[in-house]
């Protein structure tokens, strides 16, 4: 995939990983559309449009209908926006579960939908959606997270073969644990406890490009984590096991700073 020469539309910018796909697409000589719900938080630098898009809104269709109308030249949409709460389910508001589904799901099914056929008319087009090594795993407490995230990886896959004859790429990029300002303490903390490493939001941005660059269908991220993936799609029993052993400690972490 060339990135010079290319208008993105991002979704997600703010963030940690967002923010840091920014730079390098700039120095890449991409044109980068920024979107998010505050983008006057955004710094402003030459090749980088803010707008205001509500990736939760009932509107979102509505939404990148006048988007797609003020930026024709959109040619590929990167969308690492999403959100998560470590939290046991019956803890969790469903304020919390309808965010997780709207914002890390079905946004990217209607961004998809919207730009699909936009970039299969254009004879081009790009749909990277960043997912996660938990849309392979089911892991305690991140049960909504986990099925916004397993629903995205199927999306990406069934997407990716239904527009196998035309030119649109469709990427999906899954990273493991990262350190963004979306973790609250606590998981931090639950890392630290079992020893999982976390990539920086700069590791994974520049991943993201490498998969994009290559043409790459599919890149899971980290190890041992997609060592994991694949012994969870083989034996999920063994992961079962190690789950279980875990869960002590999980359990330390879970549900602190629950709004009830």
């Amino acid at each position: 995939m060339r990135l010079h020469d290319r208008t993105f539309l991002l979704l997600g910018g703010t963030g940690g990983i967002g923010q840091a796909l920014i730079g390098p697409l700039i120095d890449q000589g991409a044109r980068v559309i920024v979107a998010s719900r505050h983008p006057d938080r955004l710094e402003k630098c030459a090749g980088v449009c803010p707008v205001s898009l509500d990736l939760a809104g009932a509107d979102l269709d509505l939404q990148l209908q006048q988007l797609s109308e003020r930026y024709p030249d959109i040619d590929g949409v990167i969308h690492c926006a999403g959100q998560n709460q470590f939290a046991a389910l019956e803890a969790m508001p469903v304020s919390a579960l309808d965010a997780q589904l709207s914002v890390n799901l079905r946004s990217a099914m209607l961004v998809a939908r919207h730009f699909a056929p936009r970039f299969r008319k254009a004879g081009m087009g790009a749909l990277v959606l960043v997912g996660s090594t938990f849309g392979s795993i089911g892991f305690p407490g991140y049960t909504a997270y986990c099925a916004s995230k397993f629903g995205l990886r199927g999306f990406s896959e069934a997407l990716r073969r239904e527009l196998a004859d035309t030119q649109v790429q469709v990427v999906y990029v899954a990273p493991r644990a990262t350190a963004t300002a979306m973790n609250p303490e606590s998981v931090n903390e639950l890392n630290r406890a079992l020893g999982n490493a976390m990539d920086a939001p700069e590791a994974v941005a520049a991943q993201i490009l490498q998969a994009m660059e290559k043409d790459q269908r599919r890149r899971f991220l980290g190890w041992p984590e997609k060592l994991f993936v694949v012994i969870n799609g083989l034996l999920p029993r063994l992961v079962d096991k190690a789950m279980l052993k875990q869960l002590p400690v999980i359990r330390r972490f879970l549900n602190q700073g629950v709004a009830s």
